[in-house]
């Protein structure tokens, strides 16, 4: 088994000092910390490798851009993808969920007729998205929704904050589905999702699939082929990489077939002011100049966790199931000391869950929480963590949450309860 708490020491910010005492950074969901390795990468690109990519044929050029595309080949492991061209690079999972809903939203600029008449929204489709969605893969849909007549419809949750999977069944029988978009883990809940299962019935019912994997890309090793999604986007942020970079996974078919998302240099082929032609995949996607330095990070955030394992694929294996037990065990410690302060009430039990722990204690606002836990140097979120529905559904306003990451400890964990079983006595 993999020492993780060895390598706390790469994470340099972890020496802070807050108010006195060590940062117990615990709001990982919202941001990963970066390792020294990714630091240094960031740090030496622009300092001895700094130039544009695929345009140049200099020698600082030629080698930003051999970075940059090895970066490429370091995600396609990252996923098991088919093919490196199915791995696009964005701004972030935002950004790579709103370019799939755009294209699946538009009427024109279809590269394959056939596909695009299968494919493609319009009035009386139904997009399914679950209740526990972060905004990032609602508000996208329904902006396509507005542009093409489709109705968003949501897929209902337990009170145990699971995938209510008969009613999705029940919703691809009654609706015409061309669309399903499900997130892999709930940022709010910690749910891990049946995304292969769900994928699978989306498919029967003749629907794509956008999974939204920005929770699950720091915790679990991911295999699009074996779930089987159409479109499966990352945060890499949250990866222990640079923030502003982030990866949209898509079927080379579909990508292919697809209109742009964004015009403008490196995305096309020929340019005249009668027609334009577009370049293949990925950069078709890739329009202007992309965040070269975050793609050079992500790459070497990948190439660390995979050594922590031994390397490559099955490096990342290994290093994966080491940080999910890991996690677990930590949310677990933290959810049995926080259920002994009256008042608490945790936030989604689902069978399958992660290192996010969501809680509310009675009499205590989330943001008071908050506000006490940071004077002892415990970062936490508080609030609906961009999940205004699924806030809804639970019947609260907001939430507390901490987010375990591998480098948290045991008593990062019992400080947190700590801080709770205080804020409940100031308020008590």
């Amino acid at each position: 088994m993999i020492d993780l708490l060895a390598h706390r020491e790469d994470f340099p910010i972890l020496e802070t000092i807050v108010a006195g005492r060590p940062l117990a950074y615990l709001d990982n969901a919202a941001t990963s910390q970066k390792p020294q390795a990714v630091i240094d990468a960031t740090d030496e690109f622009y300092r001895e490798s700094n130039a544009n990519v695929h345009r140049g044929v200099h020698a600082l050029s030629v080698k930003a851009t051999r970075m940059f595309d090895d970066a490429r080949t370091k995600v396609q492991m990252l996923l098991n993808a088919g093919d490196v061209r199915e791995a696009i690079f964005t701004k972030g999972c935002t950004e790579a969920i709103n370019l799939v809903a755009y294209c699946l939203s538009s009427p024109n600029g279809w590269l394959n007729a056939e596909l695009g008449e299968a494919h493609r929204l319009r009035e009386g489709d139904t997009i399914l998205i679950s209740t526990m969605e972060h905004h990032s893969n609602i508000v996208p849909w329904q902006l396509a929704a507005e542009r093409t007549g489709a109705q968003v419809v949501p897929i209902p949750i337990t009170d145990a904050g699971e995938i209510d999977m008969e009613a999705y069944a029940s919703l691809l029988r009654e609706h015409r589905v061309r669309v399903v978009g499900i997130v892999h883990v709930s940022n709010s809940l910690g749910t891990i999702n049946p995304v292969k299962e769900i994928v699978r019935m989306a498919h029967e019912a003749g629907a794509l699939t956008m999974v939204d994997g920005a929770q699950a890309g720091p915790h679990i090793l991911v295999d699009v082929q074996d779930i089987d999604a159409d479109f499966y986007s990352l945060s890499c942020h949250k990866i222990y990489s640079p923030t502003g970079i982030g990866v949209l996974y898509g079927k080379k078919v579909l990508l292919d077939a697809m209109p742009p998302y964004h015009g403008g240099g490196d995305m096309i082929r020929t340019v005249s002011f009668e027609r334009t032609t577009y370049a293949p995949v990925p950069a078709k996607y890739e329009a202007g100049t992309p965040n070269v330095a975050g793609v050079v990070g992500l790459g070497a955030g990948i190439e660390y966790l995979a050594g922590l394992g031994g390397g490559g694929r099955e490096g990342l294996g290994r290093t994966f199931e080491a940080i999910h037990a890991w996690e677990l065990a930590l949310a677990e410690r933290a959810h049995a000391g926080l259920a002994e302060i009256p008042g608490y009430r945790r936030t989604g039990e689902a069978a399958e869950g992660s290192g996010i722990v969501s809680f509310v204690v009675d009499g205590v606002h989330p943001h008071d929480l908050g506000t006490i836990l940071d004077s002892d140097a415990i970062a936490i979120r508080a609030g609906h963590h961009c999940c205004m529905p699924l806030m809804k559904r639970l019947g609260v306003p907001a939430t507390a949450r901490a987010s375990f990451a591998f480098y948290n400890t045991e008593e990062e964990a019992d400080r947190l309860v700590e801080g709770v079983m205080n804020a409940k006595r100031m308020f008590s």
